[in-house]
């Protein structure tokens, strides 16, 4: 944004600290009526013929924006990918357990990667794998939908889930 000096054109448009137009005014015209009132002519819209000039006070203005753009800042959230490791021969406890996590993980709105690794020659029995995420998907739909179905990647199977959005 270019203020007072800074605006180099001959003619612009110029509207008020109110808000009311007052109309085509030569730079040096309204720069002397933007002192006049101890504020700042900013130039809002550049690229309009002619340029639409705002009399105001640029520093209160630019606080007002930067107090804007932090509390913006603030009610972003930001989403995690957590991670939860099982293994094909996991007991049924633990396998609860790791359920109730990734429930808690996407209640706060994040997003959770369920892999499964494989070790030896457990690699034989992926079909076991990918039932027990297809299990744990099931046991999880009503917070979650799946992002990335079971897939294989190496040694490990891996499936995304991503919190619902309602």
């Amino acid at each position: 944004m270019r203020v007072n000096g800074e605006i180099r054109v001959k003619e612009v448009r110029v509207v008020d600290e109110e808000g009311n137009q007052v109309g085509i005014l030569p730079t040096r015209e309204a720069l002397r009526l933007a002192e006049e009132k101890n504020l700042d002519l900013v130039e809002v819209a550049p690229n309009a013929k002619p340029p639409v000039c705002r009399i105001m006070d640029f520093g209160k203005y630019r606080y007002e924006q930067s107090k804007r753009e932090r509390d913006n800042k603030k009610k972003q959230k930001v989403t995690e990918l957590k991670e939860i490791r099982i293994s094909p021969k996991i007991d049924t406890h633990d396998f609860e357990v790791k359920a109730r996590n990734a429930k808690k993980f996407l209640e706060d709105g994040n997003k959770v990667k369920v892999t499964v690794r494989f070790r030896g020659r457990e690699i034989v029995h992926n079909t076991l794998a990918k039932d027990l995420l297809d299990k744990l998907a099931k046991n999880v739909e009503e917070l979650a939908v799946v992002e990335r179905a079971p897939k294989m990647e190496g040694r490990t199977m891996i499936m995304i889930l991503g919190p619902k959005t309602s």
